[in-house]
Formats: C-alpha cells, sequence, structure tokens
C-alpha cells in the first residue's frame, strides 16, 4: 500500500538498498580489492604496533569486526576509540606508530572528523573507510578506502554496511599479506540469501507484537547481534539488547523467560562452540529462540534460518547479516510502519 501524502511505497529504497548487496560485494571484489591491496601495502610498510577503530552507529559494529580480524588474524592489539577523550576532554595520547582506522559511510560526521585530525596530528597513520571519497573524513586522512557501495537514501544502512565489512576484512588479508580468497563466493552466497526472503517473512510474524528482544552471539558473530539490535530498533521501535553470550550468562540471563523471544547468532566455528554453553541454558529457561546459523543449530531451536555451510568464520558476518536486515524490514512492514525513513533519524548524524 502507498503513502497517500508521497505515493511511495512504505520500505521500496531499503529493499532496493538490501537486494543491491551481492553486486556492491562483486564491485568490490573486482575493482576495490586492488586500491585496498596498494593501502594496506603502504601501512604495512610502516608496521603498526596497535590499532584504534573510530566509528559510530551501524559503522561502530563494522569496526567491532575489524577488531576481531585485527586480534586473530594479525595478532596485533586493537581498540574502539572514546572520541569524546579528544573532541570533548582534550586529551593529548602518544600515537607514534599506532594506525587509526576511522569507519564511515558519509564520512561527514565532525567528532570522527576531528578525532581523525587529533590522531594524526598525534602521530597516528590515519585511514579512512568510507563511501563518500570525497568527504572531510577522507581529506583529513593519510590513507582511504571508498567501499563502492553508490547512494544509500535509506535511513538504515544495509549495503554500506556490508561493504565496510568486506572492505575491512580485505584490508586486514592485505596486511597480513593474504590473497582473501575467503571471500570470492560471497556475492553468489549473498543472492542465495537474500532471495530467501519469504522464509524471514514468515519469522517476522513472531515478532509483529514483541515488546523486547534480545540478540546473542558470541566472536565474530558478535557484530552481528549488535549490528540486528540497531537495525530492529530503529526501524521497528522495539527495544532490542545484543548481549555477548558471555555477558548474558554474568546476570542478564535472568530476564529470560518462556515467553522471551531470543535470536542467537550462532558462527559456524569456535565462536558457535563457545555460545553453546549460553544455547543450552536459554533452552533450559523455554526461551522462545530463534537461530540464525547452520541447519543443525536452527533444528535445534524455535525456529530460524540456515546459512550455507563451508563459509570461513571470518566472513561469515557477511551473510548472517542479511536475513536480519530483512527481518527488521519485514516486521517494520507488518507494524504498518516505514523502514526508508524511521523517525527522529538523519543520514548524516552530526555529533561532535
Amino acid at each position: 500500500m502507498s503513502d497517500p501524502q508521497t505515493g511511495s511505497v512504505p520500505g521500496r529504497i531499503m529493499a532496493a538498498e538490501m537486494a543491491e548487496q551481492p553486486a556492491v560485494l562483486q564491485r568490490i571484489l573486482d575493482e576495490g580489492a586492488p586500491k585496498i591491496r596498494e593501502v594496506a601495502a603502504g601501512i604495512a610498510a610502516r608496521s603498526p604496533r596497535f590499532v584504534l577503530l573510530t566509528a559510530r552507529g551501524t559503522s561502530d559494529n563494522a569496526a567491532l569486526y575489524a577488531k576481531y580480524l585485527i586480534e586473530i588474524l594479525l595478532g596485533r592489539p586493537a581498540g574502539l576509540t572514546s572520541m569524546s577523550t579528544t573532541t570533548a576532554y582534550g586529551a593529548k595520547p602518544d600515537l607514534t606508530d599506532v594506525l587509526a582506522i576511522t569507519v564511515s559511510q558519509s564520512g561527514g560526521s565532525p567528532d570522527l572528523v576531528a578525532s581523525t585530525k587529533a590522531a594524526r596530528e598525534a602521530g597516528a597513520i590515519t585511514l579512512a573507510v568510507t563511501n563518500n571519497p570525497d568527504s572531510p573524513l577522507a581529506e583529513v586522512s593519510e590513507f582511504h578506502i571508498d567501499v563502492l557501495a553508490g547512494p544509500e537514501k535509506a535511513l538504515p544502512a544495509t549495503k554500506t554496511y556490508t561493504a565496510e565489512l568486506l572492505a575491512l576484512y580485505l584490508l586486514v588479508e592485505g596486511l597480513r599479506g593474504g590473497d582473501g580468497s575467503a571471500a570470492k563466493e560471497l556475492p553468489g552466497l549473498a543472492a542465495g540469501v537474500l532471495a530467501r526472503q519469504a522464509e524471514v517473512k514468515a519469522l517476522a510474524e513472531r515478532y509483529r507484537f514483541a515488546q523486547r528482544l534480545v540478540i546473542t552471539s558470541r566472536g565474530y558473530g558478535y557484530p552481528t547481534a549488535r549490528e540486528a539490535a540497531l537495525k530492529l530498533m530503529e526501524t521497528t521501535y522495539i527495544p532490542a539488547t545484543p548481549f555477548s553470550g558471555a555477558d548474558l550468562l554474568h546476570g542478564p540471563l535472568a530476564m529470560v523467560d518462556n515467553v522471551s523471544p531470543v535470536i542467537a547468532v550462532v558462527p559456524d566455528g569456535r565462536g558457535g562452540e563457545a555460545l553453546q554453553p549460553v544455547l543450552d541454558r536459554l533452552r533450559g529457561r523455554g526461551a522462545d529462540l530463534v537461530v540464525i546459523g547452520q541447519q543443525a543449530q536452527v533444528d535445534a531451536a524455535s525456529a530460524g534460518f540456515a546459512l550455507p555451510a563451508g563459509v570461513p568464520e571470518e566472513v561469515q558476518p557477511i551473510l548472517e547479516i542479511l536475513p536480519l536486515q530483512q527481518l527488521a524490514y519485514e516486521v517494520t512492514i507488518a507494524r504498518g510502519q516505514d523502514p526508508d525513513a524511521p523517525r527522529a533519524l538523519a543520514k548524516v548524524t552530526e555529533t561532535h
């Protein structure tokens, strides 16, 4: 049904941008990868001792994914910055030989620009990862990676998120001298996942009248849980709380009962193995447990969405988020709202 005020179909833009993701991933592999390798070589030649990641919102979840990649694949310590330490408190840390990566779709938020400029002045190697090579953030950074997602008009970020994930994976692969081969099948696999939207629409009926949601995962899947919670909150307005599975056991599990809806993102690998005790406890409490993960885990849950098997764990987040983006879209539509334009949101959030 179209909006009588504008004549537009609710969710039309978000749906189109979600559908673009396989093509965006292929574009990054075909056109972006050589530039990313060049940037990675330039940074690797300077042997950074530590990595700091700076971002807000959806890009913050992409930065958290990069933190896992850097610590696991590179063996380098990595941290997420608190921008207010420099922008509000004027702290001046010594960032000599530190790689400061700032992730931003628009590259326009003043605090990201100010923080990156301060990091460069403090001796950091600065890299901007954006969807806008002409942005203020790209201008103040020494290095830049364009995620090549194309214009994104819906307020909820979808294609820019998965583009950031793939660009960051290829960057880390370049830094360690890898060939990025784990990503080569992603465009086709992503198309296959997105084609199963009817399955997601059926799942969405479970959450149409939900009052709250808990989303949990571990390892590489944890950024997915955070991003899924953000998408659901900004489109459906349902309070959705993301927890690391380990943190969920340290107290918050008490709020889960036999009517509590819980979504678990279960990676195929060590993250999924680490999450198993949490899944067992959730089942023991009778939670309404929906699993995004491998078929065996879905079969053992109340419901779920099975992901393709055999995908290396470090790139699974690029596929994991796809049905969860669709879930946010379908629940929003079912609740009579427009996911293209959530209330109180702007595409560029100008924090300071």
